[in-house]
């Protein structure tokens, strides 16, 4: 699809249709090989394809061509969704014209376009569009990182605070599915925040080779700085929020550890508890000739009560010493 946005409104180009001399922005998405075709006979510079946004060197990302200067840049989409992906977009700023190419759907195009569509005079120049496109990926990228760390603040409160319900006393323990749940909480909290982090790392790198290879006169200069601070401010940001996910994955982990712990203590005191009637019934089960209790009516019940015995004292022993 080849969507031309300019001063006076916007429009999808239909097949076979001449490009418009008054087009500022093109935005190309899922090109065909006659729009890529189209759009570099008009303009006279090369359009990235797939292949090459595919290209993870510096130099096959950032270069100039023809008098057009291109940028590769990765996106992060879908940070506030269970389904975090990011995707290569390329930028190819021209004289005239401002071409993007993008194999994906991105928020942040539609957002802008919607934008242009209101105030057409963000399309009044390319530079000036590209600009305005750039500051609002900037932004959407802020609002994912921002959902990042709200969501770890909730899994900080799920992981440190127990639950309201009270029995005999004791507040209620978390369950081993319930750490494991935040586990898989806390991964995908992660992943959101490095595909964030990747984004505003490639952005900056594209953003200081604009402010080195745009000309002068293009007056970009004060913008690239503003965007270059914003984007130092959100990767304070993800540093933080990822020193919090690292703090937090080594505490469930912990937690984790501590459940199964009393789980095990649990087993080792059972055996205790019931090692004292195994002592009593293995003694009486021996049957010797002379065993005054054999013959005692009271023998039995007296075995029993012992074993009761046995098998309660430990019990309250270790909870008045505070192991259970």
């Amino acid at each position: 699809m080849l969507r031309i946005f300019s001063a006076t409104g916007n429009r999808v180009l239909a097949d076979g249709e001449a490009l418009p001399a008054e087009a500022v922005w093109i935005d190309l998405l899922n090109p065909t090989a006659d729009e890529e075709a189209l759009v570099e006979t008009a303009l006279g510079f090369g359009v990235p394809t797939a292949d090459d946004m595919a290209e993870i060197e510096t130099s096959s990302r950032l270069y100039l061509e023809n008098g057009a200067i291109v940028m590769t840049v990765t996106l992060a989409t879908g940070i506030i969704t269970e389904t975090p992906e990011t995707c290569a977009v390329s930028f190819v700023l021209g004289r005239k014209h401002l071409v993007t190419v993008r194999y994906h759907e991105v928020r942040s195009f539609d957002r802008f376009a919607g934008q242009a569509s209101r105030t057409p005079e963000l399309c009044g120049g390319p530079a000036l569009a590209l600009m305005a496109l750039i500051d609002t990926i900037v932004d959407r990228l802020a609002d994912g990182i921002e959902h990042v760390g709200r969501e770890v603040d909730a899994i900080s409160r799920a992981a440190f605070r127990r639950a309201d319900i009270k029995e005999r006393g004791r507040q209620q323990r978390r369950s081993n599915l319930a750490l494991q749940a935040l586990l898989s909480r806390l991964g995908g909290a992660q992943d959101a925040l490095s595909k964030a982090r990747e984004s505003s790392v490639s952005l900056a790198r594209a953003l200081s080779f604009l402010q080195f290879a745009a000309a002068k006169e293009a007056g970009l200069s004060a913008q690239i700085k503003t965007q270059l601070r914003d984007l130092a401010s959100l990767s304070d940001q993800t540093n933080f929020i990822g020193s919090n996910l690292t703090f937090l994955l080594d505490a469930t982990l912990g937690l984790i550890s501590i459940e199964q712990n009393a789980v095990f203590k649990i087993f080792s005191v059972a055996s205790i508890v019931f090692l004292p009637p195994t002592l009593v019934a293995g003694i009486y089960g021996m049957n010797f000739a002379h065993m005054p209790e054999l013959q005692w009516p009271w023998g039995y019940p007296m075995a029993l009560a012992i074993m009761l015995a046995a098998a309660i004292l430990p019990y309250a022993l270790f909870r008045w010493r505070g192991w259970l």
